[in-house]
């Protein structure tokens, strides 16, 4: 069943795909790294903040702010949900100033792997924009 992008059941189901996916445990193996992610202009129902916390390898999303965050990550919701849906590339959104980046950037830089392997673990969430 699809999750409408950005509300609690998407940030239920992004930290179940995450959970689950082996590729994105091993990648998180043994570090600590909190992201925290700010959407602007969002709908009706959707969530403006959410956050992605690795303890000690252990994944957790949630909607709200993280304490303590590592990276913060800020964009509008139509540049949101084309990286989600994969017709932008970060990089470029980063880039063109699309997405802002905050932060301990060296951290981000570090753990690019996580990044790859979070994309690989959501490839198969059945989302409605």
């Amino acid at each position: 069943m699809a999750v409408k992008f950005l509300t609690e059941d998407w940030v239920a189901a992004l930290n179940a795909a995450l959970n689950a996916h082996d590729g994105f445990k091993s990648a998180a193996s043994g570090i600590s790294l909190a992201f925290q992610f700010n959407v602007t202009e969002v709908p009706e129902g959707a969530v403006e903040n959410y956050y992605l916390k690795i303890d000690n390898g252990a994944p957790t999303a949630s909607s709200g702010e993280v304490e303590g965050s590592d990276v913060g990550i800020t964009s509008n919701y139509e540049t949101s949900a084309e990286i989600a849906k994969g017709e932008l590339n970060t990089q470029t959104a980063f880039m063109t100033g699309k997405l802002k980046v905050t932060g301990n950037l060296a951290k981000l830089m570090m753990h690019q792997n996580v990044i790859q392997q979070w994309g690989a673990a959501t490839a198969g969430m059945e989302v409605e924009y």
